[in-house]
This record gives C-alpha cells, sequence and structure tokens, in this order.
C-alpha cells in the first residue's frame, strides 16, 4: 500500500527562511509497514528515492529549469543577452549589471532562491538519516548514496554563493529554532563544501565502475573532484564582498592552500583515465545534443532534466523562427543569448570552435514544414550559439515550453584548464604546458598543429604569458555555456574584461583597431541541399566580390546602443544579483541586502 511520509518544514519554510509558519510535504512510497528516516535511510532502495528527490526543485517551473539556467551567467567578454538594449521590461536587468530586488523575473516565492534552498534541505535530512541509520562505507550503496547526497547539496551551494555572494548556511535540517537565519559569510560555505566533497570522493566510484556511475546523469568520482577543484579555486580568488573585491582573509582558503588542492584533484582525474576529451569539439556537441548519457566522456554531470522539463535549447539553440523539419516547439525558439560579434573575428580563422561555438544565421520562415537558413543586414548585431542545435537532436521537441535537454554543468575540458592553471600558479607554465596542448590539439587540425599548439604554447615562458593564454584559451573554450562570468569574478578580471569588450564592440562597429581587415558586406549562396548557407565574406580579409550566384548582405548593423548594454552598471559593484524581495520581506527582518543594493 501507499503510505504517506511526512517531512518537516518543506517548500517555503525549508526553502530559506521566508515562511511565516512550516508546512508539511506528501512524499509516497511502496511499502508495507509505517516509515519514518530509521526505516527510509536504512534501506538503499527507499534511501536512492529520497537521494533522488535532491534533484527535483532543480526542474521545478522557477528554478534551474526557468530562472537559473536561462539567466545567470551572461554578459561576459564572450557572450550576451541578445537583447541587452532592451527596456520593455526588466529581463535585460539580470544581465547587464543592474537588477533590483523586484525584478519580475526572479521576485517570486518560487524562484531559484527557494529551489535551491528547498535542494539544500532535502540533502540535509539525507544526509542526516544516512549517517545516523545507514552505515554509510566506502563501497556500499548507502555509502554511495551519502557521497551523491553531499555533492548535491555542494552543487547548490556553489551556485548560490555564484550568485548571490554570502548567504544562509544550513547545513542541518530545518528545526524551529532556525526558520530563519541571516547571511553567514561564503567562506564558511566554502570550507563546508570542500570538506563534504573530500568525503564524498571517497564514497562514489569514478565514471563506470559502477551502475549507477554508467550514466552522467548521476554522481561520480571525476565530477566530484573536479567540482572540489573549481570550488577551491573560486574559494581561493577574487570576489566582492561587503567591503570590496578582494581574497578571503582566511589562512584555509588562501592561494597557498586551495591551489595545491585544485591541482591534485584535477590530476588525480586525469591520471585516472576516467574520462577524455572527444575526439573533435563539433563531435562532442552534437553528441551533448543527441542526449548521449554515457559516462566516461567528456561530460562529467549533467543536470538531468526529464523530457517534460529544461529549457537549454528552447532559451539557447540557434534561432527557429518557426515550426520546420528540426523543432515543433512553436515561433522564435532559441536565439535569448549569443556570443559577442567580435568573438568569431577574435578566433584564430584555423580554429575548429569557432564555426561551432558562433553561428550568424538563424532558421527562416517554413514553407511547406521546411525552414532554410537565413542571414540579413540584422544578423551582424545578433549571432547565436551554435553549441545549442535543435537541427542536431535525434528527436524533434513538441512540447511548446520544455525541450528535455540537460544542463551540462562540467565537462573534462575544465578539468584540464584548471589544472594548467594551478600547475602554472605552484610549478611553472612548463608544468602547464601538456594541459593546454591537449585543449589545443582538439582545437586544430593535425597540419596546423605545429604552429598553432606547438610553438604557440612553447612560446609561454613566462607564469604571466601562460596565465593569459589560459584566459584567452576559457573563452575559445567555454564561450555560451555561462562559465565565464565565475571565472572573470575570480581572476579579478571581470570589470576589466568588459571594459576591453566594449572597446572592441566599437572598434568592430568602425572598422578600427584590432577589426580594420573585418569586411563590410557579406556574400552567401544556399549549398545543394537548399537549406544550408555558404559564405564569403565573413574572415577577415575576404573583400572582393565573389562574382554571380552570391547574394550580398550589409555587415554594419552593430548598434552603438546595443554595445553600451552590455553592462549599465560597473560590473565589479554588481558581481551578484540582490536577493529578491520576496525573500527580504517574508525572512523576519534577517536577510538584507549588501554590495550597493
Amino acid at each position: 500500500m501507499k503510505i504517506s511520509i511526512k517531512i518537516f518544514g518543506l517548500m517555503c519554510a525549508l526553502a530559506l527562511a521566508s515562511c511565516n509558519q512550516l508546512s508539511d510535504e506528501l512524499l509516497t512510497v511502496e511499502s508495507q509497514s509505517s516509515l519514518d528516516e530509521s526505516v527510509i535511510f536504512s534501506n538503499p532502495d527507499l534511501a536512492k528515492g529520497a537521494v533522488d528527490g535532491i534533484k527535483i526543485p532543480m526542474g521545478e517551473t522557477n528554478s534551474y529549469r526557468g530562472r537559473w539556467t536561462p539567466w545567470y551567467g551572461m554578459n561576459t567578454d564572450t557572450e550576451w543577452y541578445n537583447s541587452s538594449e532592451s527596456t520593455s521590461n526588466d529581463n535585460a536587468d539580470l544581465c547587464v549589471y543592474d537588477s533590483k530586488p523586484s525584478n519580475s523575473q526572479m521576485n517570486t516565492a518560487n524562484n531559484a532562491w527557494a529551489m535551491m534552498f528547498q535542494g539544500i534541505e532535502r540533502a540535509n535530512i539525507c544526509i542526516r538519516g544516512i549517517r545516523k541509520y545507514g552505515n554509510p562505507t566506502p563501497g556500499s550503496e548507502l555509502g554511495y548514496l551519502l557521497g551523491e547526497a553531499l555533492a548535491l547539496r555542494a552543487v547548490y551551494y556553489a551556485d548560490l554563493v555564484k550568485g548571490w555572494g554570502d548567504v544562509p548556511a544550513r547545513f542541518e535540517p530545518i528545526t524551529t529554532e532556525t526558520i530563519y537565519l541571516p547571511k553567514s559569510s561564503r567562506d564558511v560555505i566554502y570550507k563546508q563544501l570542500l570538506a563534504d566533497l573530500a568525503e564524498a570522493s571517497t564514497l562514489v566510484p569514478w565514471p563506470n565502475s559502477s551502475a549507477a556511475t554508467a550514466s552522467v546523469e548521476r554522481i561520480n568520482k571525476a565530477f566530484v573532484k573536479g567540482l572540489r577543484a573549481r570550488i577551491a579555486l573560486a574559494a581561493s580568488g577574487y570576489s566582492q564582498y561587503p567591503d570590496g573585491i578582494r581574497r578571503s582573509t582566511d589562512p584555509e582558503l588562501s592561494v597557498a592552500k586551495l591551489y595545491p588542492v585544485a591541482l591534485q584533484e584535477t590530476r588525480d582525474i586525469i591520471n585516472s583515465g576516467s574520462a577524455k576529451l572527444e575526439p573533435t569539439f563539433e563531435g562532442f556537441w552534437k553528441k551533448y545534443n543527441q542526449e548521449n548519457l554515457a559516462a566516461g566522456n567528456e561530460s562529467l554531470w549533467e543536470i538531468p532534466f526529464a523530457a517534460g522539463r529544461g529549457r537549454v535549447l528552447f532559451t539557447f539553440a540557434v534561432n527557429h523562427s518557426t515550426n520546420d523539419q528540426y523543432q515543433q516547439m512553436g515561433s522564435n525558439r532559441g536565439g535569448q543569448a549569443g556570443p559577442l560579434p567580435n568573438i568569431w573575428y577574435d578566433f584564430d580563422e584555423k580554429d575548429t570552435r569557432r564555426s561551432v561555438t558562433c553561428v550568424p544565421y538563424k532558421w527562416g520562415n517554413a514553407v511547406a514544414g521546411k525552414a532554410k537558413q537565413e542571414i540579413t543586414t540584422a544578423s551582424f548585431n545578433r549571432w547565436y550559439l551554435g553549441k545549442y542545435r535543435f537541427e542536431w537532436m535525434n528527436r524533434i521537441v513538441t512540447s511548446t515550453n520544455d525541450d528535455g535537454v540537460n544542463k551540462i554543468y562540467m565537462r573534462y575540458a575544465e578539468i584540464l584548464l584548471m589544472a594548467a592553471e594551478a600547475a602554472n600558479e605552484l610549478e611553472g607554465p612548463s608544468s602547464a604546458a601538456p594541459y593546454l596542448k591537449q585543449i589545443r590539439n582538439r582545437a586544430f587540425a593535425a597540419a596546423d598543429r605545429p604552429v598553432k599548439v606547438e610553438n604557440y604554447v612553447n612560446a609561454l615562458t613566462s607564469k604571466e604569458a601562460m596565465f593569459n593564454a589560459i584566459v584567452d584559451e576559457h573563452k575559445y573554450e567555454f564561450t555560451g555555456e555561462m562559465e565565464r562570468k565565475l571565472a572573470l569574478i575570480r581572476w579579478n578580471l571581470l570589470g576589466t574584461k568588459l571594459a576591453d569588450a566594449k572597446d572592441r564592440l566599437t572598434e568592430l562597429k568602425n572598422r578600427t583597431g584590432r577589426y580594420t581587415d573585418v569586411p563590410t558586406v557579406v556574400y552567401y549562396k544556399y549549398a545543394a541541399d537548399n537549406e544550408t548557407l555558404q559564405f564569403y565574406g565573413l574572415n577577415r580579409g575576404e573583400t572582393t566580390n565573389p562574382g554571380a550566384g552570391w547574394t550580398s548582405v550589409d555587415w554594419t548593423s552593430l548598434s552603438d546602443s546595443k554595445i553600451a548594454a552590455l553592462y549599465r552598471k560597473d560590473p565589479n559593484t554588481r558581481q551578484f544579483w540582490p536577493i529578491w524581495q520576496v525573500f527580504l520581506d517574508s525572512s523576519n527582518g534577517t536577510l538584507k541586502n549588501d554590495y550597493g543594493y
């Protein structure tokens, strides 16, 4: 029979101490007897159901599904919200460093802030229960579930700190005494996460070392170690504190203490052989869009959206004007964000990542159910992210709101670049070079590698030169994945790089400085399939009219208003979003905004 289990204080109170009273949530499980925590968390099957429930808040309407994933991470020196200049609503405020606590997308009680804390509360209940009743030893099912719960809690908290800086620290289930908590220093949270992930890495197997870790939708040791490395670099890096931009003053979070952690964790992953780069960059992104979930490849962990949830392609895919042969979600799907127009020209022309990452066309209106690629004068002002493509999927999405494609949370390329960064800091550029070479070897054809890989990397003989090259490589590798903002913040480069991006865009618009040889006209024609565009004039120096059969389009429409809208406020004073007003109002006076909000 079905038995109802009452879990004390979920939803609002569990979410963020923002409710005036606690509420019960009813969960149903199959059982032959009345259940309590001692039964649930001593039984691997029942405990698995509870741990799986930690991920449920990610798929809620206004959580990762519809708010965090679509909005966090823009605008940087590589990608932006394609309607950044719009003032018709306050959507752009979230991206242009001008958010207000009353933002209409975010200021609801069921928003991402609340759902992240709900996920944390679910994790806290599981962690307490498994520790108390489960005997979670390494190699056991309950040991794995404890490690998974610790890692999932770390995911939620890493994102909370990324989005809001200092937040309440909740590492035990809520009681009547802890309904309302003030913010804690992020340093306290970082130290707990680092300890939790160290423990989790002893409990969860490597990819494909167990049935659970055969899929990228379940936690594995490579991801746990990679997340610990990412958090170590963030915790020891720069960020905006209430008293200014600085590193932590806690000696346990110093560069000297945490860069060795990051280096050891990433080297453990590399030496394990449990993950790898896909042979080609395009091949990796095709496999992602085809929803290949096999572990042991490049993707280390993905937020597992069900077929009817998730808005990754809905938000970021190359734009489709109408229903067509590749998608049936409706009109104007995809294209919310894109690479900055200069990124195409910043890439080396021989870098195979360029045409995967930066797409100048959209899919036009379908005729008899079939659409063509389309480019107009406005296309120069509105590029698309080619990593996300309905046309690469193995299925046709018919839901009007959700595509069901997972969000990649971490991939092996980041492991290599973190290893390069930490090795450069601790051991010098020669130790970093092999990791950087792996990334660039994949990016360039074999014939180009002697110059573009060997000569390029071997010339990086100083720590500063290597660091600058890693910063650049991160841009070329991760544009469109919304990972850049955190990296720029911890490097203390957010303001500098965004100011440089505005300069680059202005130079590109005027064809001056670094962009004097960019053509002002692009020519196109259709390939034999009468669907795919071919281009001349997208590369620097291609200024000759290619002749009959080609159609020209003006390539100068980048607007001053769009450039200016990359950021409205100084990004260094707005590294975090404000806590939304609904949560301030319901916090019983314990929460407040810092950072000038």
